[in-house]
Order: structure tokens, then C-alpha cells, then sequence
């Protein structure tokens, strides 16, 4: 059995993993406005109470740049405290078991090959539209971090005025005036503004998903995150966009969902190595 950690600015979930099913599951608030050494003694209480003889090694996913083998994360989104923090070296050394730290997105591209959607893929790009824009990314059935663990940072590429993460998170929605889960509530009782906006939401992530087969081509793309849940409200915008690219068999072989599997980050920490 494994112990995958799922760390967030707002929720922080350990769970106990067998086998790919997590046969039991801690989530409490993350203390995130604490100073580091709380925030980790927080973290460390929840990992405690799963260890048992049967576990064999911790994975945690962070949302930061993180030096995957020496498990160091750097300035770690909504964690204001935790500038550099040796992950692998402290927990490692409380728990007497291996640590694997990685980053948030990448673990969600490892659940998603191991356990979900992509299980029979072999290159894939799991893009999760939440806050931010960010990536997983497999080659050859191995996940693939680049040199700083940045190569699925896509959603910094600049795109029209700004970047690709400013028209593909919730941060379409604040700079319109509402949030994407407003946004969400008014599609689905039928408000034909919010269905416009959308629409065009769904134009930008069309052409995120050019940049994606442009840059990686793979032969599937899994959406996660809390905009993925609006799925249904920007998927034909998103398919008509991609009729602008230029290569249509690519297009037509290409695999699209989004990630139903609960939990999906944690799984996918759990798996790494």
C-alpha cells in the first residue's frame, strides 16, 4: 500500500492507496496563512495516522516548482510561508519510508494514465483549467517534467493580450464581471449571457488545445480541474475551434474527455516514483 498526499492552498487530502483505490481518505482545510513549520506539522499529522507495517512509500503533489529528486518545492501557490521546503528530506526522516514529491499537475497526469481516462494511452496531456492553467504531460508512457519540472507550464505562454492562463481559467470569469461557478449556475438555467460567455471561453481553450498538439502531439487530452466540470458548456466551442487547425486527421484522431475519477491528484501522487 501507498500514501498519496494531495496539497492545496485551500484543502489538503491524504489517503491510504491500494491497488489504485483509496481504502481510506483524510481532507481537512489546509492551514495555508500559518507559518511553515505548522503547515507541515498539519500535513505530517494526516500522513501519520495512515501509516501502517503494509505502507511501502509517501507521495505528495504540490502545487509549485518542485526539484523532483531531491523532493525540494519552491514558492508554493496559495502557501504563503513555504519558500523553499526540503519535503523529501523531513518526511523521509519523520516517517523512516520513501517520499516522492511532485508537482500538483503532473500527479494528475499520472492518475489519469495509471487509473483513469488515458489508462491505454501512451502520450497524453492532462490539462487542468482551475485558478491557473497547467499541465501533465506523458511521452512514451513516462511522465515527461523537463528539466525544472516546468514542461507542462503552458498556461504562461503568452496568448493575445496576455497569456493563455488569463483566457483559460477562472480568471475569464473575474475579468468579466462573475466567477465560473456564477457562470456555471446561469448556463445551466438556461441565461443566454452566461451561455455566450461559454461559448467564447471555449474558442480560447480550442486554441489551447492547438498549442497542446502543436507542441507534444499527443494521442489524448484529459481535462481536470474545477472549470473542467463545465465541460458541456464550452466543448462544441472548443471542437469548432479546432476546426482551424491545420492538420484535420490529427484532429480526428485526437481523444478528448474530461477526468471523472475522484480524487484523481491523490491517486496519481500515490504512484509516484
Amino acid at each position: 500500500m501507498r500514501i498519496g498526499v494531495d496539497l492545496g492552498g485551500t484543502n489538503v487530502r491524504a489517503g491510504l492507496v491500494d491497488r489504485g483505490r483509496i481504502v481510506r481518505l483524510l481532507s481537512e482545510p489546509c492551514r495555508a496563512d500559518r507559518p511553515e513549520e505548522e503547515v507541515l506539522e498539519h500535513i505530517a499529522s494526516l500522513v501519520g495516522a495512515l501509516v501502517t507495517p503494509g505502507v511501502t512509500c509517501i507521495g505528495i503533489g504540490v502545487p509549485s516548482v518542485v526539484d523532483a529528486v531531491r523532493g525540494i518545492v519552491y514558492n508554493v501557490a496559495g502557501i504563503p510561508s513555504w519558500r523553499e521546503v526540503h519535503l523529501k528530506e523531513r518526511f523521509e526522516k519523520r516517517f523512516g519510508l520513501p517520499v516522492h514529491v511532485n508537482n500538483d499537475c503532473n500527479c494528475f497526469a499520472l492518475g489519469v494514465c495509471r487509473f483513469g481516462e488515458a489508462h491505454d494511452c501512451r502520450n497524453v496531456a492532462c490539462i487542468a483549467l482551475g485558478t491557473g492553467v497547467g499541465a501533465g504531460i506523458v511521452i512514451d508512457g513516462k511522465l515527461y517534467s523537463g528539466a525544472n519540472t516546468g514542461a507542462g507550464e503552458i498556461g504562461c505562454i503568452p496568448y493575445l493580450d496576455r497569456d493563455y492562463e488569463y483566457y483559460c481559467s477562472s480568471r475569464f470569469f473575474v475579468g468579466r464581471g462573475t466567477s465560473g461557478k456564477e457562470a456555471c449556475e446561469r448556463a445551466a438555467a438556461g441565461d443566454p449571457e452566461a451561455l455566450a460567455l461559454w461559448n467564447e471561453f471555449g474558442g480560447h481553450v480550442g486554441r489551447l488545445v492547438m498549442l497542446t498538439l502543436y507542441a507534444y502531439d499527443p494521442e489524448a487530452i484529459v481535462f481536470g480541474g474545477s472549470i473542467s466540470h463545465a465541460f458541456g458548456f464550452f466543448r462544441a466551442a472548443m471542437l469548432e475551434s479546432l476546426r482551424e487547425f491545420p492538420y484535420a486527421r490529427t484532429v480526428e484522431r485526437l481523444r478528448i474527455y474530461r477526468s471523472e475519477i475522484e480524487h484523481v491528484g491523490l491517486l496519481g501522487a500515490s504512484a509516484c516514483e
